[in-house]
């Protein structure tokens, strides 16, 4: 069983910068793929980014690659989310994920921990 606990959201102006941060506790930090998936009103959830067990693979959205840095601390057993340049269509609540294989990417039938998420509001 994994634990997974966002947190770091918050309301910034458009092309301000956030830093997401997704505590997990539990079995070994080590041993999951960890993602960011995203859900604005109205619409599906959607993939973000996502890193490799060991973090020498990432992944990114077409929408964020650029802007947006996933990372992870082993030893501290927390992923990140650097969000920069952040844009209002940015405005989501974000989640993070856990799954137990080297690497998920956006399949997200492959993460079975889930956080609760953290709310992101960008302002126009």
């Amino acid at each position: 069983q994994v634990q997974l606990v966002e947190s770091g959201g918050g309301l910034v102006q458009a092309g301000g910068s956030l830093r997401l941060s997704c505590a997990a506790s539990g079995r070994a930090f080590s041993s999951y793929a960890m993602g960011w998936f995203r859900q604005a009103p109205g619409k599906e959830r959607e993939f973000v980014a996502a890193i490799s067990r060991s973090g020498g693979t990432t992944g990114y959205a077409a929408s964020v690659k650029g802007r947006f840095t996933i990372s992870r601390d082993n030893a501290k057993n927390t992923v990140y989310l650097q969000m920069n340049s952040l844009k209002p269509e940015d405005t989501a609540i974000y989640y993070c994920a856990a799954a137990p294989t080297a690497y998920s990417g956006s399949r997200q039938n492959e993460y079975n921990y889930w956080g609760q998420g953290t709310q992101v509001t960008v302002s126009s």
